[in-house]
């Protein structure tokens, strides 16, 4: 090589350093912004998300209703063109559901069917307040977290959440990625994540079933719909700070009793085992080449974007039409029956012992939540603020239900039987209510 050559091959390695660390910092911190920092617009102080939604919602309410439609007519028909619906027996259920959903939702965008479905407290409020929102936030929060989770910042995070991961959380270091980015991303992209680094051998057993029932939170686009169903988009930081704490620190405690600690800690048979090796120094320098990694392993950025797009899109098709069906059927459980009155007894006890404000109601709130995680916020909306903050809380922090969780998980290689899951589910809302309780009571 030649002098010149020289001359000329540094400045573009240089250059291509600059772009790869320009790209990290400005993708990262226009998704840090995009979900973390509140301004007031039109009069109402939110996130960034949540303002495109609700401009949408308030603009454009005859494009809006045909998009949910559009979610309603695919969602529904998509398992089974691709035949998924055969694939398991929940399976079956769930695209039984889809179908229901799809039904219910032409009647109430088109305004026919029975009576009851028009109470206002059930269909219109699931189409307003939930199937609307959700619909829309999914596909547009999914843009602005692949900036928030593509460019390097979860890999960063990843190296320097090694030393408390495994003390912590009996997980390895690398499954702060998972959580993070479920957390902020998707419980399913975070269960279809640590399934595959299972099978390729990099999780054990009890690791994958740790990872899977405490870290697959839904996502923060869905925690918005929470919050804004129950006005808490005032205290967004708030509530979406004390959830993360809270549902970190049960899955600490669910991680060392059962059944979780009761599941064998070997690896999935026939791969290959590949435990984490352990950075004990250098932690900034090698926390910086796994992100820098991770952002050359990206597409070009509008690929990217396209990439997540679709998959939002795709993702809200799936859950829109199960989540209507379910939603509604819990609704009318809750409305016209006693069901739910009957399981509340199973959490009156605490909700007494701990003072909440409408104690009963909020047990009813709790044992909702094995449904379907939207519908204790849709029955407490009238509670007191300290009511609304404690069941949203855990709502996220209880992770597992049916209308979705727990599905994907059978669907997935990861060893949890529906009854562990219920234990585990159990478990979690009872700690859930006991941390946060006190946080709410110190806040308002």
């Amino acid at each position: 090589m030649t002098k010149y050559q020289q001359e000329q091959e540094i400045p573009k390695t240089n250059q291509f350093e600059l772009g790869i660390f320009t790209k990290m910092i400005i993708c990262s911190l226009i998704g840090i912004f995009s979900f973390f920092v509140s301004f007031e617009w039109n009069g109402k102080s939110s996130i960034l998300v949540d303002h495109v939604v609700s401009a949408l919602t308030a603009y454009a309410p005859t494009l809006v209703n045909g998009y949910v439609l559009i979610l309603l007519v695919l969602g529904a028909f998509y398992p089974f063109v691709t035949k998924k619906w055969k694939t398991s027996k929940v399976n079956m259920v769930l695209s039984v559901f889809k179908l229901g959903g799809l039904v219910a939702g032409v009647m109430l965008i088109f305004g026919f069917g029975p009576a009851w479905l028009f109470n206002p407290d059930i269909g219109p409020f699931l189409l307003e307040k939930l199937i609307k929102p959700v619909g829309l936030v999914i596909p547009i929060g999914s843009i602005f977290l692949a900036l928030l989770v593509c460019y390097g910042l979860l890999e960063f995070i990843g190296v320097f959440m090694q030393p408390i991961m495994k003390p912590v959380f009996k997980t390895p270091g690398r499954s702060a990625v998972d959580a993070v980015a479920s957390f902020v991303g998707s419980y399913s992209v975070g269960l279809i994540l640590t399934n595959r680094v299972y099978r390729e051998g990099k999780y054990t057993a009890r690791e994958s079933a740790i990872i899977a029932t405490g870290f697959s939170t839904v996502s923060a686009t869905f925690m918005v719909i929470v919050a804004k169903t129950l006005d808490l988009m005032e205290y967004w930081n708030l509530f979406f700070w004390v959830t993360l704490v809270v549902t970190f620190v049960v899955t600490a405690i669910t991680a060392r009793i059962y059944p979780l600690n009761k599941i064998k800690d070997e690896y999935y048979e026939g791969s290959t085992p590949q435990p984490e090796k352990i950075v004990k120094k250098d932690r900034l320098q090698v926390a910086w080449a796994e992100a820098v990694e991770a952002t050359k392993q990206n597409p070009s950025l509008p690929k990217n974007l396209y990439i997540h797009l679709k998959d939002g899109f795709i993702m809200a098709m799936g859950v829109i039409p199960s989540i209507l069906s379910i939603g509604l059927l819990g609704m009318v459980l809750a409305i016209y029956t006693p069901l739910f009155d009957w399981l509340a007894y199973i959490f009156a006890p605490f909700t007494y012992l701990l003072q909440i404000p409408d104690p009963m109601l909020t047990a009813k709130a709790l044992s909702l939540s094995i449904a379907e995680m939207f519908l204790p916020a849709m029955i407490v909306t009238e509670a007191a603020m300290i009511t609304k903050f404690i069941v949203a809380v855990v709502s996220i922090s209880a992770i597992l239900f049916f209308s979705a969780v727990i599905p994907v998980i059978l669907s997935t290689d990861i060893p949890l039987t529906i009854r562990q899951m219920i234990i585990i589910w159990f478990e979690r809302v009872v700690l859930t209510l006991i941390l946060v309780t006190p946080i709410a009571f110190f806040f308002f």
